[in-house]
């Protein structure tokens, strides 16, 4: 009697195992989505399968517990001209493009940047303060923001209000730049393209030199200028959390701009801009950018800057900056990195602009970066600049028919910022250009891979000791999700 009890406890003890088991193998949940150039976000979930085969080769390894730097946003640039563009819809359409960029449902970005005054994208040139030599900025003003960026940052702010704002300007006010001009070069953009400006030749700079008047009472008025954008836009109810004192520091086009030898730049945050932020206890961060010098020394110096290196928080990098990203992110392993601006292309607005930024992605990622960011996501039909460089966009709408078109590079960045978001990690993973590797921080595990190939093929994955076999489309975006 003892003896069958004892069978009846043992194999009830099995069962249990058994079906704890079982109820652990369920719990594993694995789902994909994807994107071909002509079928947009499609949820594929019979095309992904967890398998018993743990000791398959693998085509992609994901080491699920190592884990890289932490993610601080993704998202893209906000512009006036963007603002004009969605204007043009009625509000029940203009919300449907805010909620497919900023919703839970949709892109759900993170991060967006806003230029300090005009950038190509702007009307037309302006600054917060354009009076000549008011020091004391006392006609610093917001005015003509309050009418157009700030609107359109609030349609982030009211989608999600932990959204994560940051500023650079392209150009100081013009009367503190040594041409007293907001561009740098005259003439036409060239390739055929109309706009540039009626500059005088002779008022040119060009990168071999600071653009800025070095003098004491210019960079303390600078300083001064960017805390009253801070506490301007703070009291707007668009918080700032980070600024970036010059985009493209090296880059002298027929638009806003403004050089900056990296000694200048060093010494402006060292001695003033930082110091400045301390004294009106702004707990906006400074870092060094945007960045597009291919020479790392740039960075490496400000790095290293005696009263600059406190200060400087991280580093934005973009176009021709990104050969330099490597080197930064293994000298300087601390420093958060960003990459601020994706390649803008030429309004091809096709599978040839995702490639690009795909590209662009899996470098920086896997060279430390924690953000990611698009550069204009609304333009109308055009994609012009108001200095007539027609460019890419997420979305398109056309100002006469009011049609809204998503690109291909919408759900490329969807198919990242969708699940991705701040406080999540990047993965290590087996090395490749066609996949990337995060875990977030409900314990999922996301991977997006890229099919380049012209026909579907089947790929073998390994997260951590779980076995993967994913169907991917022929040349297709794909997320995996593993729960």
């Amino acid at each position: 009697m003892n003896n069958k009890f004892c069978d009846v406890n043992i194999k009830l003890i099995m069962l249990l195992v058994l079906l704890a088991i079982g109820n652990i193998t369920h719990a594993q949940k694995v789902d994909l989505v994807y994107t071909t150039s002509s079928a947009r976000w499609v949820k594929g979930k019979k095309a992904v399968r967890l398998t018993k085969d743990k000791l398959a080769k693998a085509d992609i390894t994901v080491f699920a517990d190592s884990t890289l730097q932490v993610i601080d946003g993704i998202g893209g640039a906000f512009n006036e001209l963007g603002w004009t563009a969605v204007k043009e819809l009625s509000d029940e359409a203009a919300n449907e493009v805010f909620d497919a960029l900023f919703s839970k449902e949709g892109c759900n970005f993170s991060m967006g940047r806003v230029p300090i005054g005009a950038s190509d994208y702007a009307l037309s040139y302006y600054s917060m303060d354009d009076v000549p030599e008011d020091f004391e900025m006392r006609d610093f003003n917001i005015d003509r923001d309050r009418f157009i960026m700030i609107p359109y940052l609030k349609e982030a702010f009211k989608r999600r209000p932990d959204f994560k704002l940051w500023g650079s300007p392209w150009t100081p006010p013009a009367w503190m730049k040594v041409n007293e001009h907001y561009s740098l070069r005259a003439g036409e953009m060239g390739e055929g393209r109309t706009g540039g400006n009626k500059m005088d030749p002779g008022k040119e700079i060009r990168t071999s030199s600071t653009a800025f008047k070095m003098q004491k009472r210019y960079l303390e008025a600078y300083a001064l200028y960017f805390s009253k954008f801070v506490k301007a836009y703070k009291e707007a109810g668009t918080p700032v959390f980070m600024i970036q004192p010059q985009n493209e520091i090296l880059y002298a086009p027929n638009w806003p701009a403004c050089t900056w030898f990296t000694e200048d730049m060093s010494y402006f945050i060292g001695d003033f801009l930082g110091p400045k932020f301390e004294a009106d206890s702004l707990d906006t961060e400074i870092w060094l950018g945007t960045i597009n010098s291919p020479d790392p020394r740039y960075v490496q110096y400000a790095l290293k800057h005696k009263s600059a290196k406190k200060y400087i928080k991280g580093v934005g990098f973009q176009w021709n900056g990104e050969r330099s990203i490597p080197t930064i992110s293994k000298e300087f392993p601390t420093i958060k990195l960003m990459q601020t601006e994706n390649k803008c292309g030429e309004q091809e607005n096709d599978w040839t602009s995702l490639e690009r930024s795909w590209k662009s992605m899996v470098h920086y990622f896997n060279n430390g970066a924690g953000s990611y960011l698009y550069w204009n996501m609304i333009l109308d039909e055009t994609g012009k600049s108001s200095w007539g460089w027609p460019q890419n966009s997420m979305v398109v709408i056309d100002s006469e028919s009011k049609k809204v078109t998503y690109n291909d590079e919408f759900y490329l960045f969807k198919h990242l910022s969708h699940f991705v978001q701040p406080g999540d990690h990047y993965l290590k993973s087996s090395a490749g250009e066609n996949h990337l590797a995060f875990k977030l921080q409900n314990g999922s595990t996301i991977l997006l891979v890229y099919n380049r190939e012209d026909k579907a093929k089947t790929v073998n994955i390994k997260v951590g000791d779980i076995a993967i076999t994913a169907d991917l489309e022929a040349v297709s975006i794909n997320t995996i999700l593993l729960n």
